[in-house]
């Protein structure tokens, strides 16, 4: 019998319907906690709110800092891109969240954790694996799952938490699923749902459309110190603020908006439409530094790893023993990655303008197409000679044609 249990509480929609939900189905005391993730003003009145609708108290913990060192620099230095776009905003975010709630019920004597993600997304593998690997011990009550549920959709949550006075920050007019965290903003839901539809201008939130963007381009500055980030256009600051100071440059561009069907670990297909402009402007910087400052096969490499290091990430595998053995591999190549990068926002576009380092093992002497005094060209008869042997062997015996 559960006598007590953390709730990931946002304030949203889901979140505000399980408390009460909670305590009519399991009797039990219910601890809000909310993780400052850096959504912003979404957070102003949520203890009001989680009281009222009958959590017993409220913990609330600022993870910007947390967030960006140990969850956001990890798949950037991996640039971890799950299929081909989608730079994880929400991925990342979710085992974070449940490693605080798992905290919080030690140092409460919870006896359960609980969660508002439903049975069709991503979130509840995220939440409930990282629950599996740190607190095995603690029962984990997802309410989407739950045979006492009776609530199919949004507008059944809506109508809800009308019928108990629970005061709501959606309406059925405006009933877009959206995460914001310091790296992105995801929009779900609504007229998304049909991929024919073009998302409406209206409904990006920290990027302007490409059409209200500026006619003229603007550059800006990223400096690198052994593969973090340390400061934009000369000014240093802690890499959480760099987040949010390229998020401002990027979103007055349009930078980082990206439409896509996207395929969930749970074998459908959902639609999403993203807002990434300081992730995306990174994520830029960070591949234009290690073309300049890693070896070839180490960087043809680490592109193989990035494709597995961002599955493990979506699918909710961060607190698993190849996330940490890749995370070892990737921390390994950024021992040179000190210098700087200057990139050019301008509509929509991310330009790449330039880029140095003391470690670069670009050769100005060995690229020119003009006389140099390193190079011998001759030497590449012999090269060739070997290269092309096993195929002149394969071809007087096995003809291609």
């Amino acid at each position: 019998m559960v006598k007590k249990v953390v709730l990931a509480y946002s304030g949203g929609l889901d979140t505000s319907v399980i408390i009460p939900w909670l305590k009519e189905n399991y009797q039990c005391e219910v601890i809000a906690f909310a993780a400052d993730l850096g959504q912003g003003d979404e957070l102003d009145g949520l203890e009001a709110r989680a009281i009222a609708t009958g959590a017993s108290k409220l913990y609330v913990e600022d993870l910007r800092e947390e967030f960006a060192n140990d969850y956001i620099l990890p798949c950037l230095q991996a640039r971890a891109m799950y299929e081909g776009k989608y730079l994880l905003g929400t991925s990342f975010g979710r085992p974070l969240i449940a490693q605080k709630q798992v905290e919080i019920a030690r140092k409460e004597g919870a006896d359960a954790v609980a969660h508002g993600a439903t049975g069709k997304g991503n979130d509840q593998v995220r939440f409930e694996l990282t629950f599996a690997a740190l607190a095995p011990d603690l029962t984990i009550i997802a309410p989407w799952k739950d045979d006492r549920w009776t609530i199919k959709s949004r507008e059944d949550a809506i109508d809800y938490a009308l019928e108990r006075n629970i005061p709501l920050t959606v309406s059925k007019e405006k009933i877009y699923s959206r995460d914001r965290n310091l790296w992105h903003i995801s929009h779900e839901g609504a007229d998304l749902e049909d991929p024919k539809n073009e998302p409406k201008s209206d409904l990006f939130m920290i990027s302007s459309p490409i059409e209200n963007t500026p006619d003229k381009a603007e550059y800006v500055d990223i400096d690198y110190k052994t593969g973090v980030p340390v400061a934009v256009n000369g000014k240093a600051m802690p890499f959480y603020q760099i987040i949010t100071t390229l998020n401002g440059i990027g979103g007055r561009h349009g930078v980082g908006q990206v439409d896509m069907v996207e395929n969930r670990l749970v074998g459908m297909k959902s639609r999403g439409v993203y807002e990434t402009p300081g992730g995306t402007l990174l994520y830029a910087a960070q591949h234009a530094m290690e073309t300049l400052v890693l070896d070839r096969e180490t960087f043809h490499y680490k592109e193989l790893i990035a494709l597995k290091y961002a599955e493990l990430v979506y699918y909710g595998f961060w607190f698993s023993p190849l996330k940490r053995a890749l995370d070892g591999f990737v921390s390994s190549t950024q021992k040179y990655m000190t210098g700087s990068v200057r990139l050019k926002c301008y509509k929509g576009n991310v330009i790449l303008a330039g880029v140095e380092s003391p470690y670069s093992l670009y050769s100005e002497n060995l690229a020119t197409f003009g006389e140099d005094a390193t190079y011998d060209q001759k030497d590449a008869k012999g090269f060739l000679r070997l290269l092309g042997l096993p195929l002149k062997t394969i071809g007087k015996v096995q003809p291609f044609l």
